[in-house]
């Protein structure tokens, strides 16, 4: 069961209509047997305007306050626990997925029986910030290589162990928040620690899958990858060259769009920017060529 959180921001509503459109592409192919149905569980706590499009249970955000000055991921986990305690879900494991992820192929479970499979993320590292886990995840539980180098997305995960890690996980990312100093430490990746904490916890290792996704333009090969995540923006010269980090002459970055979806028909990248660039963007033209009403924002 393909799960992902959102809000009913437009700029959370234009990805999860892509991201739905490539799941249902995929599906329908006879390679896509292992994906099962959809839930866009939506934490703004009343319905939208999409509920007619892709399949959604609404659940409540966190208590005025608890949000931390508006940290809205730490929404996330609290959507997911209420989702698993009240909906009716079918299949046995479930993939966290977000609005951010395109899938390029079908995606077969990768999981194996109780151990779930993850995205290993360059940037997550648990044996760098010993002293800082160790509030959370004690010596005595074991090494703090227990602590994958993860988020909680992608991950296929079985669906009872996700019921027992949840309420874990968002307990551990508001005792984070909710703590200078691990709040400082991880920034905007703080509630991905936290399900790594917590799995560990609950003495959960996860299998690391590089190819479970690709992150342009720093990935520039499609390989065999299944999501294509566009997190960061791509900024290029003309000529192909990357100037990340300075707003390129040629650009996709999703926080473009932040109050109205991205035209329709986008112009492609210029010679010599990788495969995973192109195929990005001509992922979402395809998806947005064949949404109706697209330009209306919804």
């Amino acid at each position: 069961h393909v799960a992902l959180t959102a809000t009913d921001a437009p700029y959370s509503r234009w990805q999860c209509r892509v991201m739905y459109f490539w799941y249902k592409r995929m599906q329908a192919r006879p390679e896509g047997a292992d994906m099962g149905g959809f839930t866009r569980v939506l934490h703004s706590g009343k319905p939208d305007g999409l509920m007619d499009e892709i399949p959604t249970f609404v659940v409540s955000p966190l208590p005025a306050g608890k949000d931390r000055q508006g940290y809205i991921v730490l929404n996330r986990p609290w959507a997911f626990v209420q989702w698993l305690q009240q909906a009716k879900i079918e299949e046995e494991y479930i993939l966290m997925a977000e609005p951010d992820h395109i899938f390029v192929k079908p995606l077969p479970n990768l999981a194996f029986d109780n151990d779930p499979a993850a995205f290993p993320f360059f940037y997550i590292t648990p044996s760098e910030h010993e002293k800082i886990i160790r509030k959370y995840y004690p010596e005595e539980r074991g090494p703090i290589t227990n602590v994958d180098p993860i988020g909680n997305s992608p991950v296929i995960i079985k669906k009872t162990l996700l019921e027992k890690i949840a309420p874990t996980w968002m307990n551990v990312s508001l005792q984070m928040k909710e703590d200078q100093e691990t709040d400082k430490a991880f920034g905007w990746v703080l509630e991905m620690y936290a399900y790594a904490v917590a799995s560990a916890l609950h003495g959960v290792q996860h299998i690391l899958r590089k190819d479970f996704m690709i992150q342009p333009p720093f990935d520039k090969k499609l390989d065999n990858t299944f999501i294509i995540h566009f997190t960061y923006g791509c900024d290029y010269t003309l000529k192909g060259v990357l100037t990340y980090g300075k707003i390129g002459e040629w650009r996709f970055d999703k926080r473009s769009y932040q109050d109205r979806p991205p035209p329709r028909n986008l112009t492609l990248p210029p010679p010599g920017v990788p495969e995973s660039v192109v195929t990005l963007v001509k992922r979402v033209n395809e998806a947005t060529a064949n949404l109706p009403r697209w330009d209306d924002g919804l």
